[in-house]
């Protein structure tokens, strides 16, 4: 009777360790598809923001231009201030973009090994 109930246990064990592992693989997928899906949010929302400075540069150029061309120093340096602010934020915005650009490669590159390791784990 033991024996029997120490051959059950072990068959019990050896069928579900394949089964957790499985599941295990399937949810590191998931997690690197959710991230994938989390960095091209962020990108698309960084290039949002670059084009949204980068035509707030443009009008802040036009009113210093037209601010000095009328003699008036004091609104030309408030927009040259405002123009160096939209400057720093939009080169902020550049270097985010570029961090999740390297993430979202990464998390591809991620993405593609946890699939091939599932795929070679079922053969």
């Amino acid at each position: 009777m033991r024996r029997h109930l120490a051959l059950f246990a072990l068959l019990a064990l050896a069928v579900s360790v394949p089964a957790t592992l499985s599941a295990q693989d399937s949810n590191a997928v998931k997690q690197d598809r959710k991230e994938v899906r989390h960095d091209r949010r962020e990108l698309r929302g960084d290039r949002k923001d670059i084009r949204h400075d980068t035509k707030d540069i443009r009008q802040d150029r036009r009113e210093v231009r037209q601010d000095m061309k009328n003699g008036d120093t004091t609104e030309a340096r408030r927009e040259a201030r405002d123009l160096r602010r939209d400057r720093r934020d939009r080169r902020h915005d550049v270097r985010d973009a570029r961090r999740d650009r390297r993430d979202l490669r990464q998390d591809r590159k991620d993405l593609h090994q946890d699939k091939q390791e599932k795929q070679d784990s079922t053969k």
